[in-house]
């Protein structure tokens, strides 16, 4: 390290030795088991010659490090926006998900039996699944107090309403 062997090292003076041992280490220059050995002996160290001690056999100058080539950066790609009704539905608890699948699932059947047998029957009269309605509104309307109140939102006392 210096020509001056004698003379007192100070704590940066061992913390640059650990550094240079370590990067030794990082090449392969030394194992674990002796880089431990004189990690102990560079914090021990009291003069310039204990540490000049340490590097004895390890070039001054190491080669320069050979990064290898990197790819180009990748681009992400371009994200689909979700709808606001999936992002909606995605936020609901989940008796609440479960109840709006069965609502869904009964009015596609009930649809479809009545447009079969209206075709069937060559004529369309009567709109019975109309009925499917009722339980849908009040779906709604559970959905949206629930809703209300997970966002901190009741009737009357909102944010700037305190």
């Amino acid at each position: 390290m210096t020509e001056q062997h004698d003379l007192r090292v100070s704590d940066g003076d061992r913390q640059a030795a650990a550094e240079r041992l370590r990067a030794a280490h990082d090449e392969g220059r030394l194992d674990f088991h002796e880089y431990d050995d004189r990690l102990v002996r560079a914090y021990s160290a009291v003069t310039y010659a204990d540490l000049d001690r340490l590097f004895a056999d390890l070039p001054v100058n190491p080669p320069a490090r050979v990064l290898p080539a990197t790819a180009a950066p990748r681009v992400p790609a371009r994200r689909r926006q979700p709808d606001a009704l999936a992002i909606g539905f995605a936020r609901l608890p989940i008796a609440l998900k479960i109840l709006w699948t069965i609502w869904a699932t009964a009015m596609a059947i009930n649809l479809t039996v009545w447009t079969l047998v209206g075709v069937g029957n060559g004529e369309m009269t009567y709109f019975w699944p109309v009925w499917l309605l009722v339980p849908g509104v009040a779906l709604a309307g559970v959905t949206a107090a629930v809703t209300a109140a997970r966002t901190g939102r009741s009737l009357g006392r909102g944010p700037d309403r305190d």
